[in-house]
């Protein structure tokens, strides 16, 4: 009979593993934290929000850390009653991707819902913008950084100020103060309403 200690079966783990399995985010090297904003006016809203934050965990190198609750809102920049009302919620991520590969990942979950792109401001699946990634500031075109009109956005700010009463937007200011200014007119918290954040 062989020596318990020849057996790999019984080597002890390393610390190291152990701590890589319990917490996801020693998976993570040096991750950023970026809020992503959803919405959903067309077919199972709820449904479709939720697969989008599962399709967000299982991207590599991004982890879902909070899960806002759901608002149910009216749509933005068309007449009253011309569109479905929207579903929106926001989410906070760690990740180790830069932020044009986040974007990427954003536009694949969009068109894994059938988003379709056929005018400004028209009714959607599913919308993923990101709103803030870390505290970086960026006016390039493709990908403006902090989201330009999110601090005009009570849809945006009232479901991140759930998760993180003390955020800030770059350039902006305290969410609390912005979502204080902007008021909770045509927003509406949908408690009836979860989505789970993934296990």
């Amino acid at each position: 009979m062989k020596p318990p200690h020849s057996d790999p079966t019984v080597q002890p783990v390393p610390a190291a593993v152990t701590a890589a399995v319990d917490a996801a985010d020693h998976t993570l090297s040096n991750p950023k934290w970026a809020v992503i904003a959803l919405g959903a006016n067309l077919g199972n809203r709820l449904e479709t929000l939720q697969g989008a934050v599962d399709a967000l965990e299982d991207t590599p190198g991004l982890r879902v850390k909070a899960v806002s609750p759901v608002y149910e809102t009216e749509p933005w920049g068309v007449d009253p009653g011309a569109q479905p009302s929207y579903l929106n919620a926001v989410v906070l991520v760690k990740t180790t991707l830069p932020p044009s590969s986040l974007l990427e990942r954003a536009h694949a979950v969009e068109e894994a819902f059938h988003r379709v792109r056929e005018e400004r401001w028209g009714a959607r699946t599913i919308d993923v913008d990101i709103i803030t990634y870390a505290d970086v500031v960026s006016d390039d075109p493709v990908l403006t950084l902090p989201h330009p009109r999110a601090h005009q956005r009570a849809f945006v700010l009232a479901p991140w100020h759930d998760v993180d009463p003390e955020a800030l937007i770059p350039g902006h200011g305290p969410v609390a103060d912005l979502l204080t200014a902007l008021g909770h007119e045509g927003v509406a918290a949908r408690t009836d309403l979860e989505l789970r954040l993934p296990e």
